[in-house]
């Protein structure tokens, strides 16, 4: 596996290619950082999707049951084998991180 730091230019075009191959997979979101502590807020919820708003400058991770925000991110780690994707992080202003964690890998397209 091979963790890489995403540009910012990349992240409103990766996180679309993941929308349309990730609804319905279960993924799990972590939140860490000094001030919360180690945090499970998702366990394995079924996806609707995951965006980049750059104007907002804002990452929604959303499922059925969980709309998380990220506000302010500003760096975003892939976690891709050969696989596919297995995980991604995402570090705020305030140096917490979001972890998504899927359960199972996810093979991406290729970009265009």
């Amino acid at each position: 596996m091979a963790i890489n730091a995403l540009d910012k230019a990349e992240w409103q075009s990766f996180f679309d290619r993941v929308s349309k191959q990730i609804a319905g997979r279960p993924v799990q979101i972590e939140v860490a950082g000094l001030a919360l502590g180690d945090q499970i807020e998702a366990e394995y919820l079924p996806m609707s999707g995951i965006t980049y708003d750059p104007k907002d400058n804002v990452i929604e991770v959303a499922s059925e049951v969980v709309d998380h925000l990220i506000h302010s991110p500003k760096q975003v780690f892939v976690d891709l084998g050969g696989d596919g994707l297995h995980s991604v992080e995402v570090i705020d202003t305030e140096d917490n991180r979001q972890i998504i964690v899927l359960q199972h890998p996810l093979a991406l397209p290729a970009p265009e």
